[in-house]
């Protein structure tokens, strides 16, 4: 099979590895059937798309809303190195992938309206299917309604006008959507298990998604929620598009 590459953007190594394996178990894919690339640390390398099965986003602490004087270099050449990217993904109806972070680029890069207006605090959201995402083969055996993690300072706003919502939820209406067949992004996160995002509320317990006495309360809210029907959109994009 052609590998996957993964797009990470995530500074701590701790963060970032955990991020990696968990992309890994819950999609299937052994490591050499998954290309790491690290944006935050090193230019966007040449990538022969014609040689990869697809593309996933990770999430990351960047926001694409973040005013310039919040914006670091480092998050400026990710976010050209990515719209740069996504130009061609899009004009090829690349398999793509893209989770939390992805509907900030994708939503951008396709003409939608990012803000924080439905910004959702670190916990879980139920994640409804439209009548569209019922039929959409990224979403085959999922039940029409399931819960994921969500933890996000900005969110689409407004679809971008080529865009098919595929699912939605009452604190933010834009939980999923594709563009063309075969280019999507989610708000929630579907490659985080309750491992996953406890240590993502350790690492990123200073970066302004909640309070730092707020921990224990976070940690329990998420603790008791099953996510597992989230994971399945990893199994089925690779079952989808991995190539030979």
């Amino acid at each position: 099979m052609k590998p996957f590459v993964l797009l990470a953007t995530r500074a701590q190594d701790e963060v970032a590895d955990a991020e990696y394996e968990a992309f890994c178990r819950l999609s299937g894919l052994a490591e050499r059937d998954l290309r790491r690339v690290r944006l935050e640390a090193a230019p966007m390398p040449d990538l022969d798309l014609d040689s990869v099965s697809g593309v996933i986003l990770g999430g990351s602490p960047f926001d694409t809303t973040a005013p310039p004087h919040l914006r670091s270099a480092t998050q400026d050449r990710v976010e050209a190195d990515i719209a740069a990217l996504l130009e061609e993904v899009v004009a090829r109806d690349l398999p793509f992938l893209g989770a939390c972070y992805g509907i900030g680029t994708l939503g951008t890069n396709q003409g939608g309206v990012i803000d924080r207006t439905y910004a959702e605090p670190v916990g879980s959201s139920r994640i409804v299917l439209t009548a569209q995402g019922r039929s959409d083969p990224l979403l085959a055996g999922m039940p029409d309604q399931f819960d994921a993690y969500v933890g996000h300072k900005e969110a689409c706003r407004v679809l971008p006008p080529n865009a098919v919502l595929l699912a939605t939820s009452v604190p933010c209406p834009v939980q999923l959507f594709r563009v063309g067949r075969h280019v999507y992004a989610t708000q929630f996160h579907p490659e985080l298990d309750l491992d996953g995002i406890l240590g993502r509320i350790r690492a990123y317990a200073g970066n302004g998604y909640f309070q730092p006495h707020e921990v224990d309360e976070v940690i329990e809210r998420v603790s008791t929620v099953d996510v597992s029907a989230a994971h399945l959109i990893l199994d089925n994009f690779v079952a989808l598009y991995g190539r030979p």
